[in-house]
This record gives structure tokens, sequence and C-alpha cells, in this order.
């Protein structure tokens, strides 16, 4: 039985561990409950009278090695990490740089924040998106010249699927699921096969706004575009020029009065002192009816922009490029704030 305790008192003196939970597994194998050294003490009525003194000793010998292991061990564990250290303690660290928020992710929560003010809601959906959802469902049906104006990413491997051209699809999938009063905006990327140039990418991003509910009107929506405009460029002139969108009857362009004080103002606006910033109009009843809204019960009105165009103007940027290039040169440039 001695030579038991003395080939455990060999295995404690040679352990090590490198976390606290090996230490923990150790102390528990002899400690514990059900551990070896209640199982030695158990056995200590089986020793013979004559070797109980010596058996004793040495139970006593391996449980004060197993403590004393465990204690030293603990100890190292929860030594500080600039324990040793010999620098200077006093000196300051390296500093730590903040980053910067992407500037199209700030011009996108402003334009949210504006809108949340107003009653609309966020709605999101899918970047891979269905024919129906992204064409046919917004008055495009398969061959309608209209899709011409959108260049579109297809999944090779099945020409219903594709990459979507507009977040006017997102809100073809809200209307399926909720029925008017309907008040949301859909902020999102969106994908067309076109050539990357200084105004034009095959990324970018969009909000569409969709409101929808009984009796609205031009009116409703020319106020609602009003007030985005003062709110986000502090401009209180706007203009609706007569356009074309297959989704939306009448269709209009919006430009605002930017203005002619500075050389930037006549080249941005080609010299007339306005500026396209987005589309809209009152929305088709043909799409209405697609997503089971009675478009005798109910009108609504919708419009879109892109963000990197807004905030091109806001923040005076030729090249959308440097939007996608992530040279922190650029982007160090904007505030981290919203």
């Amino acid at each position: 039985m001695i030579d038991k305790i003395d080939e455990n008192l060999s295995l404690v003196n040679a352990f090590d561990a490198q976390s606290k939970e090996d230490i923990e597994a150790f102390r528990i194998k002899y400690l514990g409950k059900k551990g070896i050294l209640n199982d030695f003490f158990t056995a200590f009525k089986e020793v013979p009278p004559k070797e109980k003194r010596d058996y004793g000793q040495a139970l006593n010998t391996l449980k004060n090695a197993v403590m004393e292991k465990v204690k030293t061990l603990q100890a190292q564990t929860n030594k500080p990490a600039n324990q040793g250290y010999q620098g200077d303690l006093s000196k300051p660290g390296f500093p730590l740089e903040l980053g910067s928020r992407h500037p199209l992710s700030l011009v996108k929560n402003r334009i949210i924040e504006i809108f949340y003010q107003i009653g609309f809601n966020i709605s999101e959906g899918p970047e891979i998106e269905d024919d129906w959802h992204n064409f046919t469902a917004l008055n495009l049906p398969e061959f309608h010249p209209a899709r011409d104006m959108q260049d579109t990413f297809f999944i090779q491997t099945d020409p219903d699927i594709l990459l979507r051209t507009h977040t006017s699809s997102v809100q073809v999938r809200y209307m399926e699921k909720n029925q008017p009063p309907i008040r949301t905006i859909s902020p999102g990327r969106v994908f067309r096969n076109e050539a990357i140039s200084a105004r034009a990418h095959c990324i970018f991003h969009q909000v569409e706004g969709l409101y929808i509910d009984k009796n609205v009107s031009f009116a409703d929506l020319k106020q609602t575009l009003l007030y985005f405009t003062k709110a986000l460029f502090g401009k209180s002139k706007i203009r609706l020029r007569p356009s074309y969108f297959p989704f939306t009857e009448p269709s209009a362009e919006v430009d605002i009065f930017w203005g002619l004080e500075t050389e930037t103002d006549y080249r941005i606006t080609k010299g007339t002192g306005w500026l396209e910033i987005m589309g809209c109009g009152i929305v088709d009843p043909n799409v209405l009816k697609n997503c089971k809204i009675d478009p005798e019960e109910y009108s609504g009105y919708a419009f879109g922009m892109g963000i990197e165009r807004i905030a091109m103007l806001l923040y005076q940027i030729e090249d959308i490029r440097l939007f996608f290039e992530n040279d922190v040169r650029f982007l160090s440039q904007f505030q981290s704030g919203n």
C-alpha cells in the first residue's frame, strides 16, 4: 500500500499545468470526495497494525504535496500579465485610432432618421431575387421593353433568379405580407450590369419609399418630398418633371434648386442651378393588384433615390469608385457619428 502512495507522490511532484481547468481537475482527482486520497484514508483500517505509522506518515506527505502543488500552480496561473516586465510602466501606450463610419452609412442613416420621424418603418429583403418580385409584379412582364433600362445580373443556372436591380422588390414582398395602411422605406444594395466609371458602378445602394392608404394623392407625395429635401439638404425649392417608370403612373423626376453661388455649383448643375435627386410617382394599380391590394379602395405613392448620388452631392465627391476602394485616406475624412 505504501508503494502505491509513493508512486502517486512521484506523479504529483512531476505534474504541471497550463490552465486553471487542468489545475482544478488535478485537485479534484486527489482531494475530491471520490479522490485518490480519500481512497487511501478509507483503506487505512485494513493496514496491519505494524505498518499503520509508516502508512499514515506517507499518506500525510502525499496530502501535503498535493495541496502545495495546487497552491503553487494557482499562484503561477493568476500571475499578472505584466509581471516580469522590466520596462517603464509609466510610459503611455500606443495610441488607438478610432475608425470612422463609411460615408454611405452616414447618409443612409440620416435618410432613415428623417423618414422615421414621419412614421416610415424599415423593410428589408434578399439581394438574390426571383423574376416575379424584381420585375413581373412591378408591371414589368417578360419581354417588356422597360426591362432594358436595368441591365441585370442573372444566375446562369436559373434564368428566373437574379441579383436585384432595385429595392422595389422589397416593397412587393412587404405588400404581399401586410395590408394597408403601409408606410415603409427599403434601404439596400442593388446590382446592375453596367460599365464602371466615375459616375456609374455595377454595385450601388438605394432607399425606396412606399405609402399605401385610402385617398393618397400626388399632393401628399410632394409634401413628403419637400419635407425630406429641407431636412437633408436645407433646400426648400423643388420641382417635379414628368418621367416614366413602369410601376408608377403618373411618374416624375425630382429636382432641387442647388443654387449658383460657387464655381462648384455651376459645374455640378451644368449652369442651371437644378439637381436631379430621385424618381417618384403614384403606384400603378396593376402593382397593387399583383400584391393583392384593391386599387379601387387604396392608392399610394413611391419614390426612390441612390445613396451614392446623395452622398456625392453632400460631400462634393466627384468619383463614385471612391466609395468601394476602402482607401483609409478617403474614409478617415468622415465623422464617426450617427
